[in-house]
Formats: C-alpha cells, sequence, structure tokens
C-alpha cells in the first residue's frame, strides 16, 4: 500500500509538471495580449506591469482591425451547423451499417475509416477545384465539406457505441408502433449521448480552429476567425503582435468554455465508442 501511494504521489507530480507546460503558451498569449507592441518581442516572458501595460488597447485594435465580431458569428454559424450536420448524418449510417448486415453496408464502413488516414494535402488542390464547380464557396457549402471530411471519425465512434446496444430495445419499441425513424429517434439517439457529446467536442474544437479549409474553399467575402487573424500581417513582414494576441485570446475563450461544459462526458464517450459487439 506504501508503495502504491508513493507511486501515485509521483505520477500525480509528474503529470502536473506536464499539465502546466501545455497550459504556459495559453498563460503567455494571455499576458503578452495586454503588453505594449514593443515589449512582446522584447521581454517575451515579462509580466505586463508598469510601462509594458497597454490595457485593453490591443483588444479595441484587434477587433477592429479584423471585424472581429462579423468573423465570430461566421465561425460560430459554420461551426454549429457542420457539427449538427456532422453528428445527425454519421449517427444514422452508423446505425444503419451495424443493423444493416450486408456487402454495402461493409464497403461503406471501410470506406469511412480509410478516409480517415487520407493525408489532407493529397486531397486539397482537387477539393478547392470541385468545390468551386460545384458553387460550395459559401459557409453552407463549407458545411457540405466538413461534412465529408469530419464523417470517417464520426462514423468509427458511432459504430463502435451503436455495436453495444441491444437489439431487443429496438424490437420491443417496434412491437409497440414504433417505425425504424422513430425507433431511431426516440431509442437509440437518446441512448447515444455520451458519443454525441463526446463526438460534438472534436468536431467543434477542429471546425473551430480551421484554417486551411476555409481559406481554400471559401470565396474572400467570407472571414472565419482564423482567416481574419492571419490579416493583421502587414506587409514587409510586419506584424500587430499586440492586436493578434488580443484576437487569439478572443478566439480561444468560446471553445474552452464549450470543452469545459461537455469534459465530463468525453471519456465516458470515448470508453463507449470503443466497445465491440
Amino acid at each position: 500500500m506504501v508503495k502504491n501511494k508513493k507511486g501515485n504521489v509521483v505520477l500525480t507530480v509528474l503529470f502536473t509538471l506536464i499539465s502546466l507546460l501545455w497550459i504556459f503558451p495559453i498563460v503567455e498569449v494571455v499576458l503578452n495580449s495586454f503588453k505594449r507592441k514593443a515589449y512582446i518581442s522584447r521581454e517575451p516572458f515579462g509580466l505586463p506591469t508598469g510601462k509594458m501595460f497597454e490595457g485593453l488597447k490591443n483588444y479595441i485594435n484587434g477587433i477592429e482591425k479584423t471585424d472581429f465580431f462579423r468573423a465570430f458569428g461566421l465561425s460560430l454559424l459554420v461551426t454549429v451547423l457542420s457539427v449538427a450536420v456532422l453528428l445527425l448524418c454519421t449517427s444514422m449510417c452508423a446505425w444503419y451499417i451495424v443493423r444493416v448486415k450486408s456487402v454495402i453496408s461493409s464497403v461503406m464502413f471501410y470506406g469511412f475509416v480509410f478516409s480517415m488516414i487520407v493525408p489532407f494535402q493529397m486531397v486539397m488542390f482537387t477539393l478547392s477545384k470541385i468545390a468551386n464547380m460545384l458553387r460550395l464557396t459559401t459557409p453552407l457549402g463549407l458545411v457540405l465539406v466538413y461534412l465529408g471530411f469530419g464523417a470517417g471519425l464520426c462514423v468509427f465512434m458511432f459504430t463502435g457505441f451503436v455495436q453495444s446496444i441491444p437489439l431487443e430495445i429496438e424490437e420491443s419499441a417496434m412491437i409497440d408502433g414504433c417505425n425504424p425513424i422513430q425507433a431511431y429517434f426516440r431509442i437509440v439517439l437518446p441512448i447515444m449521448k455520451p458519443t454525441c457529446i463526446t463526438v460534438a467536442i472534436l468536431e467543434a474544437m477542429w471546425i473551430w480552429n480551421d484554417y486551411l479549409l476555409p481559406l481554400l474553399v471559401l470565396d474572400s467575402d467570407y472571414q472565419t476567425i482564423p482567416i481574419a487573424i492571419q490579416y493583421l500581417k502587414g506587409g514587409h513582414g510586419s506584424v500587430d503582435m499586440g492586436a493578434m494576441m488580443a484576437t487569439l485570446v478572443l478566439s480561444i475563450i468560446p471553445i474552452v468554455i464549450f470543452y469545459m461544459l461537455c469534459q465530463k462526458y468525453i471519456i465516458e464517450g470515448v470508453v463507449a465508442g470503443a466497445v465491440k459487439g
């Protein structure tokens, strides 16, 4: 028992130090967002005190230069719609794959798994060309593109969870008068809540922070937050570091709040998705 306690203390200290290393860059961004531009490069690890302190000027400057609230609204729209479409379509697809045993369902499943290992760089030129041809260069078109790219992981996780749901529950619902669609929405989908929340967190973090896909697909009239922040770079390599740090902090806050509210479901959903029937 004594050895186990000592081992637990050592592991706790070790993982605490590792977690501090992960948190440190975020703390640095927050601190530098309150500094004058000249001191961010000169004293990046110093506290924003005295003549280094800039107050909220960096935040006001960043919001004005990037049209932050417009970019925030667009990012929020794309993220919410994309996650909702992904959850609905991929959960139903996974349910079909598990319940309908056929060659087609097997091919579909392995196709989704294969899509997870294809590097984005292999398809980004073709993707941007096809998106332009099909006029998917709007926020709604981008939602469809995210559906295609995010479906692999979502279907994989949902499939593992659906395999753990007893078929007898759905059969009982159908005996009581439910058709397959009603059985899915009234019985299966509520049971899949932990996995739905886990998938929603993973996909929301990816879509909210994604820079390359919106840059390749969207028209220049539409700018998500990562694209808007990138425009803080001026000519000849000049960068308004104060405004950039401030807008980065503002962009991090919503996804951190969302993660903290839903984090208790992550482990439960991942473990449930790993169960095989």
